[in-house]
């Protein structure tokens, strides 16, 4: 349907108010507080301004131009509807009230609101051509309300994880009894309907019916759903920890803000209200809630979030990313929060010179001149008349930063989702990959300082060669990144479709059935600057359909995996979020129902990281959609281990970056079979979602470590260490000739095999 164009008339603010606090009772007893009084004695100048500034942003905010403030929406469309006598208008608005109630999150008010529609529709002689449209969204009434009375109201760490198993199965089945109706009377006259299909098997899943009740024509068989590999069972423990935080879509950072040797945990949420969160690893198998003591009051906002050391002071600061889909309500501006080194961060985004108002979700730091300084590249969202230039600010190493995006050829204009870092033709400048909605994606070659007299010394060019390196597909895409997944020692490329006409093209994925859907892209590096496509060979040609992205190493093998969080802000877009194993840098297997990965919910930021100090990495994940009502609580997989050794290296520089971003790092060890070589490059990861820069790495079955090289960004020096055992932790400081041990203690964390959940109050984004 068309956005009505209209204003929230003067007297519909005490409705406004009843709305949302209706909308809160949904998420009563269910989301994580955002911390207050008692604590929120620090809030520096800086974000003082800053949370002044989001205030007037939030208190200006139009819902008819914003398709996500659902609640302000529903209230517009009500007040509009009330006066509208023509036929045509009020079943248009009719029609936009029903859906924008149920992305409120109000499902038994939209189901009414649907029973409004249908006569209107019978009276335009429209109603045989929207049966289907009806049915659909009358089934994902009857679906939210199971997920909100089930999933939300009684969670359980089985709950939405495809194939939905016993104590994932609802217990109040009203909801789900009421989709199987709908979507089998739909399927009686539409019986070919994918998406109907798909619905309906996941309703028998969650009343604990599947497949043995599911009718024959219809049912997709369990097989479909089968793990390639066993990874073992990965438990969900956030809501024993506290870390369940139930909100909107958002970012996560996993490093260790206060240098205490633990992984902290930072948090954000699309909710332009949402407070951002700051957790503190106790160390002990607890986390601590320090958002307000830490001075982040105020500091809400942002679908993306990436760590940095911007001032090289050794304590990581906080980059968060806004106005992402927004389009023309997106002009927001970032935030870049130094760390204090003292528990506490400040918002100097404005006194370093990045303050800017664009849609954005994603950015990427690095030193692209090689100065030691970390610079800092952001993709922005152009969409129609909304036109947004890409930004690269300069670090000018005090403090401050100098945009020079046009001079240096990186000033593009597109729908940008994603860019990535890496030195993909190993001559020790690092380059940029983005990813565009609807636009071939871009390679920027990193060709160094520019010797034409009519740039500013220290001008810097950068040049696409995406089409001559065969990397400009998916022409529809989100997430990406550079790793070398089969230990190599050059830099491969993996990016995920994003382009799917309804949930009917993932079924048809699954069942092997034609369909539209954009399939992901890994590209092989030929080491001579360009790539080729190896996607089928290695078993990747999938329509992933990826928001939130990371890898890792799930079994500590040497060989990278990776995780996606999936779907769209679409709430029919009910699709597991998938896990694939690297096996042996040739293929990829899905292990996703193997490990319990296959969540339901929409998946976003995401982060692989030893929280607990054991050698091997567990997988936090922020979940929940964008629409107001889609709320969902973040989960953390702990990994069971697998046996296999690892070495975990915190990276100093000196004359490079401190944060080491950049650095090249070449484990080789001795196995029975002979040696063999891992290669890492110092990096938070993918492009949504940040793992620490810490760098976690699996050694497989070695016997022992014959040697670690690290090859350093600013000066391109190589550093080997010998004297290295396994399963240790180990500080390596540039220059410095000796390896340092440190001694982390480890910790378990709660044993995932019980009910494990945790009861909070509201979300952030309904405050």
């Amino acid at each position: 349907m068309i956005p009505v164009k209209c204003r929230i008339p003067h007297n519909s603010h005490r409705l406004l108010s009843l709305l949302i606090a209706v909308t809160a009772l949904i998420h009563a007893g269910l989301s994580a507080p955002v911390p207050s009084g008692t604590e929120s004695s620090y809030q520096g100048p800086g974000t003082q301004k800053m949370a002044a500034r989001l205030d007037r942003i939030v208190q200006s905010a139009n819902p008819q131009g914003n398709s996500y403030l659902n609640s302000e929406r529903v209230v517009m469309l009500r007040q509009r509807l009330a006066g509208q006598l023509d036929p045509k208008n009020r079943l248009e608005m009719q029609s936009m009230l029903a859906i924008e109630t149920l992305n409120a999150g109000l499902s038994e008010e939209a189901l009414k609101e649907f029973a409004k529609l249908e006569p209107l529709l019978k009276e335009a002689r429209l109603l045989d051509d929207n049966q289907r449209f009806l049915g659909i969204y009358r089934a994902l009434c009857h679906l939210r309300i199971g997920e909100q009375e089930n999933c939300l109201a009684n969670h359980t760490i089985d709950s939405c994880l495809l194939p939905i198993s016993e104590n994932g199965v609802h217990k109040l089945q009203r909801g789900s009894r009421g989709a199987v109706n709908i979507l089998t009377n739909l399927l009686a006259e539409l019986p070919d309907d994918l998406s109907s299909i798909w619905l309906l098997n996941i309703a028998y899943m969650t009343l604990g019916e599947y497949p043995d009740k599911v009718p024959v024509p219809w049912l997709i068989a369990p097989k479909v759903f089968e793990s390639d590999y066993d990874i073992k069972r990965f438990y969900d423990v956030a809501g024993t920890l506290g870390l369940d935080v139930n909100d909107l879509s958002g970012g996560c950072i996993a490093e260790d803000f206060d240098g205490d040797g633990f992984l902290d945990l930072m948090v954000s949420s699309f909710g332009m209200k949402a407070q951002l969160r700051f957790f503190r690893n106790n160390g002990d198998g607890k986390f601590t809630d320090r958002t307000m003591a830490a001075g982040l009051r105020g500091e809400v906002g942002g679908l993306n979030l990436i760590q940095t050391d911007y001032n090289n002071d050794g304590f990581p600061d906080v980059f968060i990313l806004r106005g992402a889909w927004f389009a023309g309500e997106g002009r927001h501006p970032n935030s870049l929060l130094r760390n204090n080194g003292d528990g506490t961060f400040e918002d100097v985004t404005e006194a370093a010179g990045l303050l800017s108002f664009h849609p954005t979700q994603t950015a990427v730091w690095f030193d692209y001149n090689g100065d030691g300084w970390l610079d800092v590249f952001i993709g922005n969202e152009s969409n129609g008349q909304s036109v947004h230039p890409c930004e690269l600010f300069r670090n000018n190493g005090d403090g401050t930063f100098t945009e020079c995006a046009t001079e240096a050829g990186v000033a593009l204009t597109g729908f940008v989702k994603a860019v990535s870092v890496g030195d993909m033709n190993n001559d020790g400048r690092p380059d940029l990959y983005l990813s565009r909605l609807g636009e071939p994606n871009v390679l920027f070659r990193n060709d160094g300082p520019r010797s034409d007299p009519a740039f500013a010394p220290g001008a810097w060019k950068f040049t696409d060669i995406a089409p001559a390196s065969g990397v400009t597909e998916p022409l529809h895409s989100f997430p990406t990144w550079f790793w070398d997944f089969d230990n190599d020692g050059w830099l491969d490329l993996f990016v995920a479709g994003y382009k799917i006409k309804h949930v009917s093209d993932i079924a048809a994925d699954y069942l092997g059935r034609p369909h539209t859907g954009e399939r992901a892209r890994l590209y092989r590096n030929n080491s001579d600057g360009t790539f080729s496509d190896v996607t089928k060979a290695a078993k990747l040609g999938k329509v992933l359909h990826a928001m939130g992205s990371n890898f890792g190493d799930l079994d500590n093998d040497g060989y990278l995996d990776f995780y996606v969080g999936t779907g769209d802000p679409n709430l029919e877009t009910l699709v597991p979020n998938r896990m694939f194993r690297n096996a042996g840098g040739k293929v990829f297997q899905d292990v996703t129902t193997s490990g319990g990965f296959g969540h339901l919910q929409k998946g976003h930021g995401v982060a692989f990281a030893d929280f607990n100090n054991d050698g091997t990495q567990d997988i936090y994940e922020v979940m929940g959609g964008a629409y107001s009502g889609d709320v969902y609580r973040n989960v953390l997989f702990k990994n069971p281990g697998h046996g296999n050794h690892w070495i975990t290296l915190e990276l100093a520089g000196t004359k490079s970056n401190r944060a080491a971003l950049g650095a090249r790092i070449k484990v080789t060890v001795e196995q029975p079979a002979g040696s063999r070589t891992i290669y890492k490059t110092v990096s938070s990861g993918g492009s949504f979602g940040a793992s620490p820069l810490r760098q976690e790495i699996g050694l497989g079955s070695a016997k022992a470590i014959q040697s670690i090289e690290i090859s350093w960004p600013a000066t391109g020096t190589t550093q080997i260490f010998k004297t290295v055992q396994m399963d240790r932790f180990y500080r390596i400081r540039e220059g410095d000739p000796e390896i340092v041990r440190l001694d982390r203690k480890s910790f378990k964390l709660p044993d995932g095999g019980v009910m494990s959940h945790h009861h909070h109050e509201e979300s952030s984004s309904t405050k």
